[in-house]
This record gives C-alpha cells, sequence and structure tokens, in this order.
C-alpha cells in the first residue's frame, strides 16, 4: 500500500457533495471516520444535510455520519445507496426504544 497518497485520497473526499443513487442531495462532507487499527474509512461526517430527509433524527446545525458501507461510487460527487432516503421516518426498532 502507497501511504504516501493515501491522505490525499481521504482528504479530497472533504467538500464533495453526497446525493442518493436517486439524485437526491443528502449532504456535503465535512469529515471521514476512521478505523486507524484496520486503515479503512468507517463513515463520511456530512454538514449542510438535508433537512427533509434527517428532521426526525437532526436539530439545530447538527450534521450526520453515514456509514461508508452505503457509499456506492465516488466521482466529483460521492453516491450513497438509496437506504439513506428511508431516514425520513424512525425505524420502529428506534421508536420503542
Amino acid at each position: 500500500m502507497d501511504t504516501d497518497s493515501a491522505p490525499q485520497e481521504i482528504t479530497s473526499l472533504v467538500g464533495r457533495e453526497v446525493y442518493s443513487n436517486n439524485g437526491v442531495f443528502v449532504g456535503e462532507i465535512e469529515d471521514i471516520r476512521l478505523n486507524l487499527e484496520r486503515e479503512v474509512v468507517t463513515g463520511l461526517a456530512l454538514g449542510d444535510i438535508n433537512r427533509e430527509l434527517f428532521s426526525s433524527r437532526v436539530s439545530g446545525r447538527e450534521g450526520v455520519i453515514v456509514p461508508y458501507r452505503w457509499v456506492r461510487s465516488v466521482g466529483d460527487i460521492v453516491l450513497v445507496n438509496d437506504i439513506v432516503e428511508r431516514l425520513r421516518e424512525p425505524e420502529s426498532e428506534e421508536a420503542a426504544a
């Protein structure tokens, strides 16, 4: 693994817009969550989020962390699974907790 290129690739994600694969704006990447022991990206910390998607989970100026396993592709923008669109309504397990 070329460790010199890894930090540039990771930091290049910051500032990119994130959309669902259906074209719905999700947010903008502000930071990256890493597992340093395994040397893998585990999540994307999003700010400037789509309030309609996250209104039941986020208030004020809070952001969200999207699991990296939801990422479908990375280019000029980042595409994530449309599962993020289903976050509009709390899931029954979370509502019962």
